[in-house]
């Protein structure tokens, strides 16, 4: 068994027709979504399960119900899924930002946030805004701040489809225009703005700032970090941290692939650009699923393509 969700759409002032022309999904019309959160377990935003029973649960009414088998002995029936998994179509530049650190978060009132990012597609402008430029400083990003001149700081990746990079809390970072983004992150949504680029929000207004808060968060000394590039290999770990392990593996139709066997952990499944079968239950390219606990999952490509796995975001306690 393996469960699916319902996605919930967002406008950003940011966002495009991505999603649907480049993933074939039906999405709200005549608004500009920049995001579609594929798997969230939060107060204000819940998932839903699909093709479930033939009734509407959500995902925190599964976890209360069904804790050890979705995710395994140990598990804390009132702890939030812990990872939240994401699409951002970024059309447009995203704000310059910061998530907090873990040993600033709570005096911030906030949640500390590290997310990778899965470039599934890029028009030839795309690039990514991740920390500064060698030899820069605070005292020169202030200055750049004041000026309204960041980008002569702040150090830019052109990006490429297969391209990932993990970036951690208190890394500052933006998306540039031209990426369409699998992101996969902490279950949290504390965000500082520390520049807008000059753009009004959707209701014609400048978007809150958080520059305080975000002096306080930046690492200054996170200088030009890199991009992983698409490797060849039929596995490649795209990230492997505290919080989560992200690993792509590349497969050709019908080809089958054991990724773990039951009562192991959960996994998190991305199929891009393939179609996969698990159990008999096909999840199409672009979409997302969860393999549980107490399940085995066995993978069959039903046509060639990319699946993104991620796993080891709960270990689950050993049973004598």
């Amino acid at each position: 068994m393996i469960f699916k969700f319902e996605p919930h759409y967002f406008e950003r002032v940011w966002g495009g027709r991505a999603l649907e022309e480049v993933l074939g999904r039906e999405i709200p019309k005549n608004i500009r979504i920049g995001e579609s959160w594929e798997i969230v377990d939060r107060t204000d935003c819940q998932s839903t399960l699909v093709d479930y029973q033939d009734e509407s649960i959500t995902l925190r009414e599964l976890l209360k119900s069904q804790p050890h088998k979705i995710m395994g002995p140990g598990w804390d029936e009132g702890e939030r899924f812990p990872i939240l998994v994401k699409w951002l179509d970024c059309t447009d530049r995203l704000s310059l930002q910061v998530h907090p650190p873990s040993k600033l978060a709570k005096s911030l009132n906030g949640e500390p946030k590290t997310e990778n990012w899965y470039v599934a597609h890029a028009e030839a402008h795309a690039g990514l805004f991740v920390g500064l430029k060698k030899g820069k400083s605070r005292k020169d990003f202030i200055q750049a701040l004041e000026q309204e001149s960041l980008e002569t700081v702040c150090h830019r990746i052109t990006s490429k489809a297969g391209d990932s990079i993990l970036v951690e809390s208190g890394q500052m970072h933006a998306i540039d225009a031209g990426n369409l983004i699998l992101e996969i992150q902490q279950n949290s949504d504390t965000t500082f703005r520390v520049f807008d680029w000059g753009r009004e929000g959707t209701d014609g207004l400048p978007r809150k700032l958080h520059i305080e808060e975000s002096l306080q968060c930046i690492d200054f000394d996170d200088f030009e970090p890199s991009v992983l590039k698409e490797s060849q290999s039929t596995t490649q770990t795209l990230a492997d941290c505290d919080h989560f392990r992200i690993r792509k593996f590349k497969g050709i139709k019908n080809q089958t692939l054991s990724l773990k066997k039951a009562n192991e952990q959960c996994v998190i499944l991305n199929p891009m650009g393939a179609r996969i079968s698990v159990g008999g239950n096909v999840i199409e390219a672009g979409n997302l699923a969860l393999s549980p606990f107490d399940q085995e999952c066995k993978i069959t490509f039903l046509s060639s393509g990319d699946l993104i796995v991620t796993d080891n975001f709960y270990q689950p306690a050993s049973v004598d």
